[in-house]
């Protein structure tokens, strides 16, 4: 990938729906090639698809992080417990007094507390903070260059 790519890549992280136009005139290159560098990056799966990011506010059920102390002499071996919840998104090793990072997106208020009652009920599990997201800005998850 050179200089021209990620350029492109940048300007469609900005905004996806801008026209070749737009962001050939941003790159300095042709339309045309804008178009072949796009179709040759979507072939390489270098960019795998596009999606709509609705606001927190807009969008049905809640979302949030646990943070997550387990007394496991390796967070690999309470990683179970997290495949078999399916609103599990994310499940990150962490440094801090806190051990996984575990991000859950749920259907209603209801659900989030019976999956943080599972969790918490898990002999492995020492401590578990919840952080309910309220608002959303950005969201470059799974867009990595």
């Amino acid at each position: 990938m050179d200089k021209f790519d990620k350029a492109i890549i940048s300007e469609l992280r900005k905004n996806a729906r801008h026209s070749i136009s737009h962001i050939a005139e941003a790159v300095n290159l042709s339309r045309s090639a804008v178009s072949e560098r796009i179709k040759k990056l979507e072939q390489r799966e270098i960019i795998r698809g596009y999606q709509v990011l609705l606001s927190e506010s807009q969008k049905e059920g809640v979302s949030a992080y646990f943070e997550i102390q387990h007394q496991c002499p390796r967070c690999a071996d309470v990683v179970h417990v997290f495949h078999a919840i399916p609103e599990v998104i994310t499940c990150r090793g962490i440094t801090g007094d806190m051990d996984l990072l575990v991000y859950v997106q749920a259907n209603s208020m209801r659900r989030l507390h019976e999956i943080r009652e599972f969790i918490d009920a898990q002999t492995d599990i020492i401590k578990i903070k919840t952080h309910v997201v309220m608002s959303e800005w950005i969201d470059n998850q799974g867009e990595s260059i």
